[in-house]
């Protein structure tokens, strides 16, 4: 029987780039399971890889004995919980690359800089540049919220289904913390609307009264993730918007090219 095409590419890719081809496929197995909502089928991952049942069943194997992938009682395969401290370690190298993009961010719009991950139904903040002006935003590293209250939330949340969205709300909740807060699933889709329509996501005091947040998604990053500004309210203002957003975008696209790049030390600021 002749190789599947994507296993002759995969051999190819291999050849060119001096990879291992087994872990080249490891690697492609996983992130095939992630897309596939963390559980599959050998069966799923045979056809969505073109690779053969038993070089797939070979790989899960050393997979379940190193703890990242297991096998749950119905046959299928599940990601595994060694993954979660790579992902825990690899979140906190994400905002620390980061930081001299929001470093500029706070140079030349004076507001404090952050940014963000969606991890599960919450958002996280992975890293922070802190304004230099004694009225200022603080938001703690580590902290978590609820996506439909914050712009990061909105920018994070602006590219996915409308289903998806309903069936993440559902499992939160939508409480107010301010009385400007998004409660309802038709109010947050239809900001999210705005959202795509503008390019960009705006927190008008719905996470904290007096505090305005501009926030964009970083394209083709390799986990959801955004960037924003926040400030007090008297100095975000939709004068200071129209000259903030296409710093944002600006920033967001070169921290997505960092992102990508591939070798040691291609990125920089």
């Amino acid at each position: 029987m002749p190789p599947s095409s994507d296993s002759t590419s995969a051999a190819a890719k291999s050849a060119t780039t001096g990879g291992v081809q087994s872990l080249e496929r490891a690697f492609d197995l996983l992130e095939r399971m992630a897309d596939a909502g963390g559980e599959v089928g050998l069966s799923e991952l045979s056809s969505s890889s073109g690779l053969p049942l038993p070089t797939i069943h070979r790989l899960m194997r050393t997979l379940v004995a190193s703890g990242y992938v297991r096998q749950q009682p119905n046959r299928r395969y599940a990601l595994g919980p060694r993954l979660i401290r790579l992902g825990e370690s690899a979140s906190r190298l994400l905002g620390t690359w980061a930081r001299p993009y929001l470093a500029r961010l706070v140079e030349e719009t004076g507001e404090t800089a952050n940014m963000a991950l969606l991890d599960g139904d919450e958002v996280v903040y992975v890293a922070q540049v802190p304004s230099r002006h004694s009225m200022r935003m603080f938001t703690e590293v580590g902290r978590r919220v609820l996506p439909h209250s914050t712009g990061v939330g909105k920018a994070l949340l602006a590219d996915a289904a409308d289903d998806e969205v309903r069936a993440l709300l559902g499992r939160t909740g939508m409480p107010a913390a301010t009385e400007k807060t998004i409660t309802t699933p038709e109010g947050f889709l239809e900001a999210l609307e705005q959202v795509r329509e503008a390019g960009y996501a705006v927190d008008d005091n719905e996470q904290e009264i007096g505090v305005r947040c501009l926030a964009v998604s970083v394209p083709n990053s390799p986990t959801a993730a955004a960037i924003s500004i926040s400030g007090p309210a008297g100095r975000v203002t939709e004068a200071a918007t129209e000259k903030i957003v296409p710093l944002l975008q600006e920033v967001a696209a070169e921290l997505s090219v960092a992102l990508a790049s591939t070798g040691t030390g291609t990125g920089s600021a």
